[in-house]
């Protein structure tokens, strides 16, 4: 199955070849979690801060629970600082 997947700010370097701009269409296992993409793409958990599948949060307790579907939308996003 295929899902689309966006990395932002310093994830990016986490895209496989193929990659346009923050974003890549990804070929995942049947029944891949979402933790499963994380690890497979080598993002440490702490740097997988934010987690969006198809407009909805998943909690870092969910990830590992939460199966993915062709087509899907993964979004992740590191911690960011701000002032």
């Amino acid at each position: 199955m295929h899902i689309r997947l966006k990395l932002f700010a310093s994830l990016a370097d986490h895209l496989p070849s193929g990659a346009r701009r923050n974003e890549v269409r990804l070929e995942v296992p049947d029944g891949a979690s979402v933790q499963d993409v994380v690890e497979r793409l080598g993002i440490p958990d702490e740097q997988a801060h934010l987690v969006i599948v198809n407009g909805l949060f998943i909690p870092c307790s969910l990830r590992e629970r939460e199966r993915l579907h062709d087509g899907d939308t993964v979004a992740i996003w590191p911690p960011v600082a701000g002032g």
